[in-house]
């Protein structure tokens, strides 16, 4: 959800500077946006850290010291007080004890550190065991951190990246002491320009004793910072399984299909990856081999399971979620399978494998041959203390909200989410429409456009494998007027070639009377549309939603022949606040507003275009300070520390009926209370105020 956009900024890292200069070259010799940037550097590895017989990883979440950055102004001068080099016990500056992985803006009392804008440094020391020096690789890896990041251990640089939600790592043996103490010290800076995705503004304010940075931005959510995600420290084989990538099918006679393919890493040359072969087994859930294979160069390959279990959705079949567990072994020399030892390989990794089969056209969305209808949510990672940090125990509660309400899907609005998170909903049975974090795109430069394929780029390569991601979401409420149309064709075309395998949605928010001018929407595979009718729109009309809520998805349908899903609607409350006639934030005016949405979608359901609808939002959230967000974003089911409001028992009952309705779900037991009789309550009127005592 967007409130007024941001536009022009004045800070840009180098990094972006080197692309924007390249694309201008390339535009002075004539190449449009489309031919700029076709191809990028590529995104490789970064396989989720495990532990095996090959591997070891240690964690290295807890309490670190930060430093709050002392630059201020639109610009990073921050590196050159060289805080990395004796360490930030050495800076002379205040350590502030801090959580990793959490937000730091709500851990501490200062105002200071909540609104700060600029670069904070992090510290740890670790250990590297003795037993890693030159029998392994070592590697670093950070799972977010937001917004740019560089490391530096042992006052020596190693890495640096930009793109909250996303993770990244570096092979650190050259520079570490094994079996000895090191220091870690990471730069985090906040700061969002006109090129960063999401985008933001800068000013340099003067406050009361010295000037101040200020950031703006035109997304609706609270800009948290900070090592959002947990950090790992782990091992490999000197020559070690680099990549895996998989894709399924299920056929109607029951047989699972596993394409995958394989990367090696530790020699460069093709000849040198011929003395060497994977072997490759797939496990059910009772540890039963049901398919192996033993490959060589260029180590792809497919597996055939008869009699597969598929992966299905939550409360779309009695068992969701099944996955198997597929086990990839890498060996040197020339043995074959019969002959092949586990004392003889060099390296083991292993992955959880959902098969299923997604296919799509311009009338349905089918999911192992049976026509999907999404009910769920957009959602933030966002806590009271925790900020956007993950958090295991908050992740779980989520996911038990989500199965008691009875919802089969979520998007991860507005940016990656977890890959902790992601693995739970291939277990748990809840589809995902995976979404990069450009939000509120406007001004499309072309540096701007290498940001946000490189976005995409390293959001499929991380989720690729994953059962529940159903879609890619390219962007949440852009600009899509004549100005973007290059733009967009662009990185429509850059994403396609990255994974055919999953259809392209976004959700817009272009106003109706400027639909046709969109330049986005026919380029996609589903129409998502965000429209706030009863609340931004029409505000307080009960009876100004239904039939504008059927116009428009039938509008975007006729203009794109599309597949069409309503991504948000919703009204804030607060359970305190009671009307009688309800009034705009109280809890019955959010509960009528839902229910003349569900009319809406239930005329929509009769054609097979229309797939879904997603209440905005899970939870409450925290936003910028406003006087339009007293307290953040209220619109949520559920409230901040997750406890259902009024309108969740109400979306409850209808998410478990669209269940059984469509999949024949069982409905809980607890669904209805007892309240008189057995008889079915009539539709009665009210005498007095002639109104309706049953809702739809």
């Amino acid at each position: 959800m967007a409130s007024p956009k941001a536009s022009k900024l004045q800070f840009v890292n180098m990094q972006v500077i080197t692309w924007l200069c390249i694309g201008m070259l390339l535009l002075v010799r004539g190449s449009s946006l489309e031919i700029d940037f076709k191809k990028l550097p590529a995104t490789s590895g970064l396989l989720f850290p495990q532990d095996s017989e090959t591997r070891e990883v240690r964690s290295l979440d807890g309490i670190w010291q930060m430093v709050k950055g002392s630059s201020s102004g639109l610009t990073n001068k921050e590196n050159q007080e060289n805080l990395f080099e004796k360490g930030l016990s050495q800076s002379g500056r205040h350590l502030i004890p801090m959580a990793v992985p959490a937000s730091y803006n709500d851990i501490t009392v200062s105002r200071s550190l909540r609104d700060h804008v600029g670069p904070v440094w992090y510290e740890r020391s670790f250990f590297v065991p003795s037993s890693w020096d030159r029998r392994l690789r070592t590697w670093l890896r950070f799972g977010s951190v937001h917004y740019r990041a560089e490391v530096w251990i042992n006052g020596q640089h190693v890495v640096r990246h930009s793109s909250g939600g996303l993770p990244f790592e570096a092979e650190v043996g050259g520079v570490v002491n094994f079996g000895a103490e090191n220091r870690l010290t990471v730069m985090c800076d906040n700061r969002l320009d006109n090129l960063t995705v999401p985008q933001g503004e800068l000013h340099e304010d003067g406050g009361d004793t010295s000037k101040r940075t200020r950031q703006e931005y035109g997304f609706d959510f609270f800009n948290y910072a900070g090592i959002h995600r947990s950090v790992f420290l782990y091992s490999t084989p000197l020559v070690f399984i680099s990549d895996v990538s998989v894709s399924t099918e299920y056929t109607s006679r029951k047989v699972g299909i596993i394409k995958y393919r394989l990367w090696m890493a530790g020699k460069s040359t093709t000849k040198w990856r011929r003395n060497y072969y994977f072997r490759v087994q797939l496990r059910d859930q009772q540890g039963e081999v049901v398919a192996q294979q033993v490959i060589r160069h260029p180590f792809k390959g497919r597996l055939r399971v008869h009699h597969a279990r598929a992966w299905w959705p939550y409360l779309m079949d009695l068992e969701p979620g099944y996955l198997y567990r597929l086990k990839v072994e890498l060996f040197e020399g020339d043995s074959e399978i019969e002959e092949t030892s586990d004392d003889d390989r060099l390296d083991v990794y292993r992955m959880s494998v959902g098969i299923r089969s997604l296919k799509w056209d311009n009338s349905s969305l089918l999911l192992n041959g049976k026509p999907l209808y999404l009910r769920g949510f957009g959602r933030h990672e966002d806590s009271e203390i925790r900020g956007r940090g993950h958090d295991n125990p908050l992740m779980l509660r989520d996911f038990n909200l989500l199965r008691w309400i009875g919802a089969n899907a979520y998007r991860t609005s507005h940016y990656p989410y977890s890959e902790e998170s992601m693995q739970f909903a291939d277990e748990q049975g809840i589809m995902v429409l995976d979404e990069c974090s450009a939000v509120d795109l406007e001004g499309f430069h072309a540096g701007l456009l290498h940001n946000h394929m490189s976005t995409m780029e390293q959001l499929i390569h991380r989720d690729r494998n994953h059962p529940s991601v159903i879609a890619w979401s390219l962007a949440n409420e852009p600009s899509c007027t004549l100005k973007s149309a290059e733009y967009f064709k662009s990185l429509v075309k850059y994403t396609r070639n990255l994974d055919h395998g999953r259809p392209l949605t976004a959700a817009l928010a272009t106003p109706s009377d400027e639909a046709s001018k969109c330049k986005l929407a026919g380029l996609l595979d589903i129409l998502g549309f965000n429209r706030y009718n009863g609340w931004y729109l029409t505000s307080g009309s009960l009876d100004r939603i239904t039939g504008p809520v059927e116009t428009e998805a039938t509008m975007w349908r006729n203009l794109t022949k599309k597949l069409v899903i309503m991504m948000e609607y919703g009204a804030d409350s607060i359970d305190s606040y009671r009307s009688l006639p309800s009034l705009m934030g109280s809890p019955d005016f959010q509960r009528q507003l839902y229910s003349q949405h569900f009319q809406a979608f239930d005329k929509l359901r009769e054609n097979s275009w229309f797939i879904g609808e997603f209440v905005w939002n899970f939870a409450d959230f925290q936003t910028a300070q406003s006087y339009t967000r007293i307290g953040g974003n209220r619109k949520g089911i559920f409230t901040r520390n997750r406890q259902p409001k009024e309108v969740a028992y109400v979306l409850r009952r209808r998410y478990f009926g669209l269940a059984h309705k469509l999949n024949q779900a069982r409905m809980p037991a607890d669904l209805e209370e007892y309240i008189v009789g057995e008889s079915k309550p009539s539709k009665q009127a009210d005498h007095e105020s002639g109104e309706d005592i049953e809702m739809y």
